[in-house]
């Protein structure tokens, strides 16, 4: 890779930004490409998620807990001085190495003995991911000038739905194949000897998918670090930025900590995560519970289309927002609101419709509507602070995102399917089998269950219909952030020759 003295002078970058246009593109979209390679790894558990409570005997609950507190607060802990440490040295670099740290322990993932190696080797996980979207959110923009950012910023963060997409068609594939069947294939390409006397038909499908998806991550960082440079800060900011310099270990706090829009984004998108993480994290559940479908075709068939209409959905807000922002100016604050507003009944329509063509039909602009914020978060993030202090600013963003979001989302929706599975229990008459009921058995064996397996299985898929649908509901408020951050956007927006403008404003 090929440094950058940051110190360069930057006289035209506002207007062409840095590098040629094809070379900008490269760069976008393979930071674009990590950003998916982190949300395959950081939602494969996602995808294989009845696998893995039947492998362990889980509850909601305890699946809530594996899925989102201790992946949140390692993540949130990390986050912020990895990006101070992005504010003040090569952000290349550091991206590449929290690549190979999140590729390495997703790999791990798969050889855990038991719930507690899990939880452990989705810490490590969650310590290298928070090294990848304050870094990558500060290159963007110095790469690109004020005027693409919206669209750029969008791009970019299609990677999540991306990801999305890629673990549900690769998660969901290969975590349908049988051990055996994948031994065989390991055998017949000449690679059995690696493994030794490995009993592939002990091995379960959820486990290969895991060390299959995390392994690559490694060649893909080296690549990077050979082929990205590192922008100067501020190349693409009016020449009156101060861009160059680079920020005190605090002043980035006192920047944006008095701007009102930050709080008001900031808490809008923990709420949008609190329900995205919680939904996501149950979605495969959910379509296996309710609809019978099996782990293989839950991803393919349902959770790969689902994601590409997140996809879809992040690229149409971030372009909505760049075509008629010179009409009203505040629409990257306000858009999500509205998307938001229409995503409940949506949603809801979706988890108590009668079949699955219904409910697929409805999830699909649901996920449109829902997913138009991602964009807006990061481009307003950006555009109230100062140059230096973007990938500081992103990171307090996210960590409140984060513990917020991820944190107590999907432990939410897991105690909440707890909760209103115990109730449904209960209205069916059949409270003396509740301590006695093993829900695993619904999608093993039911037989097992005996006379009453029917109506237990149905409140163990009741209780998680009633729990997405209630979490939908926290979009309200969110959509309320939305309003209120755009009230405020225009006053908080960084303005370089302001007289009170850059670090310590």
């Amino acid at each position: 890779m090929t440094d950058t003295t940051a110190g360069q002078t930057a006289t035209g970058g506002h207007i062409t930004g840095f590098g040629s246009k094809g070379y900008r593109t490269y760069v976008l979209i393979a930071l674009m490409l990590v950003y998916t390679l982190n949300f395959i790894d950081r939602t494969l558990i996602s995808v294989v998620a009845q696998p893995i409570i039947n492998t362990f005997q889980l509850n909601d609950t305890q699946w809530g807990l594996l899925s989102g507190p201790p992946f949140a607060l390692f993540y949130a802990a990390m986050g912020i001085p990895i990006a101070m440490w992005a504010d003040r040295a090569n952000r290349v670099m550091i991206i590449a190495l929290c690549i190979i740290i999140w590729s390495v322990m997703t790999a791990l993932c798969g050889v855990a003995a038991g719930f507690i190696w899990l939880l452990i080797f989705r810490v490590g996980v969650a310590v290298g991911e928070a090294g990848c979207t304050p870094p990558a959110n500060s290159l963007i923009t110095d790469y690109y000038p004020p005027k693409s950012r919206a669209g750029a910023l969008g791009i970019y963060s299609m990677g999540v739905t991306l990801g999305g997409v890629l673990a549900q068609l690769f998660g969901g594939t290969i975590a349908g194949i049988k051990g055996a069947d994948f031994g065989n294939w390991i055998g017949s390409i000449g690679l059995g000897g690696l493994f030794g006397n490995l009993d592939w038909s002990t091995v379960e499908g959820w486990r290969i998918a895991f060390v299959a998806v995390g392994a690559p991550g490694v060649l893909i960082a080296i690549i990077l670090m050979f082929t990205i440079k590192e922008p100067p800060r501020g190349y693409s900011d009016p020449p009156s930025a101060k861009g160059n310099g680079k920020a005190p270990f605090f002043d980035a706090f006192r920047e944006f900590a008095t701007k009102p829009t930050f709080w008001w984004l900031s808490l809008g998108a923990a709420l949008v995560a609190f329900v995205g993480y919680g939904l996501i994290s149950f979605q495969a559940p959910f379509l296996q519970r309710v609809h019978g479908i099996d782990v293989r075709d839950a991803a393919v068939l349902y959770g790969a289309p689902l994601a590409a209409v997140a996809a879809f959905g992040t690229f149409l807000g971030g372009f909505i927002s760049e075509k008629l922002e010179g009409r009203f100016s505040t629409i990257s604050a306000w858009l999500p609101g509205v998307g938001l507003l229409v995503a409940i009944p949506a949603y809801v329509g979706a988890f108590f419709a009668p079949t699955i063509e219904i409910a697929f039909g409805l999830w699909i602009i649901a996920g449109t509507m829902h997913y138009a914020y991602l964009s807006s978060q990061y481009m307003v993030g950006t555009a109230i602070v100062s140059p230096q202090s973007r990938a500081t600013t992103i990171a307090v963003l996210l960590l409140i995102v984060s513990l917020i979001g991820n944190g107590i989302g999907p432990l939410f929706v897991g105690a909440m399917s707890d909760f209103f599975m115990s109730e449904e229990i209960g209205k069916a008459g059949l409270s003396a089998f509740a301590d006695s009921f093993n829900p695993r058995l619904c999608g093993t064996d039911p037989a097992a269950l005996g006379a009453e397996g029917p109506e237990l299985c149905r409140a163990y898929a009741n209780g998680l219909r009633h729990s997405m649908a209630a979490t939908v509901l926290v979009f309200l408020g969110a959509a309320i952030c939305y309003f209120m951050a755009a009230r405020s956007f225009m006053k908080d927006k960084y303005n370089p020759e302001a007289p009170t403008a850059g670090m310590g404003a």
